[in-house]
């Protein structure tokens, strides 16, 4: 059941990934501009190693499903894929995988970008996921690399976003 549900998440990253494409076409027809595009394939290479982790780890090192761990981690696994699509429903078009900001549109600020305190909630929905989805196998060292890797990531990551969205115009 494990590897249907890391399956599962693939298939929802394909979505996200025609969704994406869909939305930077649009976004690159409103002149939208893209940032920070050599660290993009660092995070494609990232993610895709989570799954692989997953799958690898679990098999190879015949990791177990222990339901005290097992449970509460598919539960947070779940949520962060509800999170993410609260996230990129409130983005709507504007939401993607690359940093592109198109030009006099207002920062978002519904939904869960309303908080002043949490700039950037998918990207906790991504730290949640990174750590919930291998550990709902015992995958520990899967959980354990892709949050490393994850956070130097992030760190170039979330800097680049946010001297894009200085950018972009003001919230509304």
């Amino acid at each position: 059941m494990y590897y249907l549900l890391i399956l599962a998440v693939a298939v929802e990253r394909l979505v996200e990934l025609i969704v994406s494409k869909r939305n930077a076409a649009w976004a690159f027809a409103h002149g939208g501009r893209e940032f920070g595009r050599r660290h993009y394939p660092v995070m494609v290479v990232i993610h895709a190693g989570l799954l692989i982790g997953c799958v690898v780890e679990v098999w190879a090192l015949d990791r177990p499903f222990l339901p005290w761990l097992g449970w509460p981690m598919l539960a947070l696994a779940v949520a962060s894929q509800v999170l993410r699509w609260w996230c990129i429903t409130t983005l709507g078009r504007r939401w993607n995988t690359l940093v592109i900001v198109v030009p006099d549109q207002p920062l978002v600020a519904t939904g869960p970008y309303r908080y002043s305190w949490l700039h950037h909630p998918n990207y906790l929905v991504v730290v949640i996921e990174g750590i919930a989805l291998p550990l709902v196998h015992t995958a520990w060292i899967t959980a354990l690399c892709f949050t490393v890797a994850n956070a130097l990531l992030l760190r170039v990551r979330i800097r680049v976003e946010n001297e894009a969205l200085g950018y972009s115009a003001p919230r509304a």
